[in-house]
């Protein structure tokens, strides 16, 4: 066995080429991180270095911070894109909704959905009211919270969402339209049953409901109560099956509340004309 050549006593050890650490070239490394698809690493790294250099960082806690905002970027990135691809209505936001016409019970419900554990659960949400009581602008709101946590949401009226599944039968392709829309988690449908459809309309939002069902959320909001859905879906048979598809796994809240519109139109009214005594302001 050879041994390890030994400084004889007193003598200083000579430094070798051997002895010295390897030499890393770093100039490939903006080029592997741009090919490794890592491009906050590509940016911040070099400052992250020399922040870690100055505050005496580990190099564990280097490559995690480098890691953790690698992740916050892809995060935002896809909460961009989702939010690019919901179509939700524009200034319809949580922050933006006036919670202080809701009854606190609805409010609290609302709380609890935006937190998004409903839609890991394929769970349905059904909202009823009066036109002008905010249906569209909760469901907006809350579709707003969830993308916002990044989950996939696709918002639309029943007027146009029909149309497109109409064309899409016509073109042959409804198939591969029900299979898009089954990658989001969450299909709003706005305004069920406030325009009248035929019956070859109604035929494909069953088709999709239908396909939809205990495969992913359908957020949806509808001025007509169950026992006036006949009106919409033409049949009963295929009524019944509908609510019954939807009902089961879902979370159901009545806006029993003044029109929204009609509020906001009395105030911008004259106080004299509210008043109604005909006298000028």
């Amino acid at each position: 066995m050879s041994k390890k050549p030994t400084t004889p006593r007193g003598q200083r050890r000579t430094t070798t080429k051997a002895d010295l650490p390897p030499t890393i070239n770093t100039s490939k490394l903006p080029d592997q991180l741009k090919e490794l698809r890592l491009p906050t690493f590509r940016e911040t790294h070099l400052s992250m270095a020399e922040q870690a250099a100055r505050e005496h960082w580990t190099h564990t806690q280097f490559l995690a911070e480098l890691v953790d905002q690698e992740c916050q970027a892809r995060t935002q990135s896809r909460i961009v894109r989702l939010m690019r691809n919901a179509n939700l209505l524009a200034g319809k936001t949580w922050e933006q909704f006036d919670w202080s016409r809701l009854p606190l019970h609805v409010t609290q419900q609302f709380e609890t959905l935006r937190q998004g554990d409903f839609l890991s659960r394929q769970d349905n949400l059904l909202i009823f009211g009066k036109p002008g009581s905010g249906k569209t602008m909760l469901l907006s709101a809350l579709g707003d919270q969830l993308v916002k946590q990044g989950r996939s949401v696709c918002f639309a009226t029943c007027q146009m969402l029909v149309q497109e599944l109409l064309r899409a039968k016509r073109d042959l392709r409804l198939e591969r339209l029900v299979k898009k829309l089954q990658k989001f988690e969450a299909l709003i449908i706005d305004d069920l049953g406030y325009v009248q459809q035929s019956r070859e309309e109604m035929e494909v939002l069953f088709t999709l409901l239908s396909e939809r069902y205990e495969r992913g959320s359908v957020l949806l909001s509808s001025n007509l109560p169950f026992s006036k859905w006949e009106q919409i879906f033409k049949d009963p048979m295929t009524t019944a099956a509908a609510i019954d598809r939807l009902i089961h796994h879902s979370v159901i809240i009545e806006l029993n509340i003044p029109s929204y519109r009609l509020d906001e139109a009395k105030k911008k009214q004259p106080k004299s004309t509210r008043s109604g005594d005909g006298s000028k302001a």
